[in-house]
């Protein structure tokens, strides 16, 4: 009676609006998936390879800003040993690190070279002279001139 038959029509057919309204979100999604999710899911990934292969000898970074080199890296409760000065040894789990800034010595130890004559020879040789100092120049690119002189 009151209800005008527009209003009425408006209420019944209204399947292909929800459709368009849903495509801005799902849009927002793909967006924040490709620009924040898998970058993060990459760096996470990362991160879990750097600690699994830290080695002694390495240079790390703690998450405190802590830089030591690796002494001993325990594998049963996922904890190292870091020097961080000489003598000062801390320990350390391995998820607070921050970043492997060097890699250090292998686990195996090489065996010894003896040295040879001519290896030894090369340590003893003296050093170069060095070069020969630059001379000043003003400002066209000429030697500047030096004045000496002799007061008795």
């Amino acid at each position: 009676m009151f209800i005008s038959t527009a209003h009425a029509q408006s209420l019944g057919g209204g399947g292909g609006d929800f459709v368009i309204q849903l495509l801005p979100l799902v849009l927002i999604f793909v967006v924040f998936y490709f620009l924040l999710i898998r970058p993060q899911q990459k760096r996470m990934k990362q991160h879990k390879e750097m600690l699994a292969n830290v080695r002694r000898g390495d240079r790390v970074v703690g998450n405190g800003g802590l830089i030591g080199t690796v002494t001993k890296v325990h594998d049963d409760d996922e904890t190292m040993t870091v020097e961080i000065a000489d003598g000062v040894r801390v320990q350390m789990l391995r998820s607070m690190l921050a970043e492997v800034r060097g890699k250090g010595e292998p686990v195996s130890k090489p065996a010894k070279k003896k040295g040879t004559k001519a290896d030894a020879a090369a340590l003893e040789a003296p050093a170069e002279a060095p070069a020969e100092a630059p001379t000043e120049a003003n400002d066209a690119g000429e030697p500047a001139a030096t004045e000496k002189t002799d007061k008795a």
